[in-house]
This record gives structure tokens, sequence and C-alpha cells, in this order.
């Protein structure tokens, strides 16, 4: 699966998606890019998945009719010590994810 680390997950955390073709916004030349705009660029280069902990896109963007999914990882802090505690749980969720949909995944 294609996922794109959004800019405000720590970049080390694309180490823990090694089964994954992971990338992030920077290394995809997606940087600076704002939430309508990083979807289309997403959607557009083939990714599957974004990973952020933005709570706000999806009362900003609408998935509905989008290829694209987000998984949105809401850890105690957005530090790599807090978000890597919810990396199981957040490749459960890629295994059953659906186009379009949103996941939270809670530590």
């Amino acid at each position: 699966m294609r996922i794109l680390l959004d800019e405000c997950v720590d970049e080390r955390l694309r180490h823990f998606f090694h089964e994954h073709d992971c990338q992030t916004t920077r290394f995809a030349g997606f940087a600076g890019l704002k939430n309508g705009a990083l979807l289309i660029a997403a959607e557009a280069a083939g990714f599957e998945v974004i990973v952020t902990v933005d709570q706000h896109i999806p009362d900003q963007q609408s998935l509905a009719h989008r290829q694209i999914s987000l998984v949105i990882l809401c850890g105690q802090t957005n530090r790599l010590q807090d978000l890597k505690l919810l990396v199981p749980a957040t490749l459960e969720a890629l295994a059953s994810i659906n186009q379009g949909q949103v996941i939270s995944v809670k530590g």
C-alpha cells in the first residue's frame, strides 16, 4: 500500500511501516500543501492513504468520493515516542481501510 505521512507527523515514523511504500510529504514533493491541495496531489500520485495527526481534516474536506483514505493518529502528543505506540493499531486499520474512509487510531 502507498502511504503518505503528512508534514505534521514525525518523518521517522515511516520506518515503522516497512511492509508498505511509505513516503513523507517532503520526500514526495508535497511540502507546504494545504489539506485540499495535498489530498488532490497525493491521490494523483497514486497514494492510497494519508497518515496524519490533524484531526480537523474530515471537518474541512470530504473524502466521500475520493480514492484516497485518511488515518488520523490520536496519540497523547505528536512526538515519535507516543505515535509509535499507535503503529500496531494503525497497521490493523490499514489492512481493512476502504477508499474515502477516515479511521482514527487512538492510544
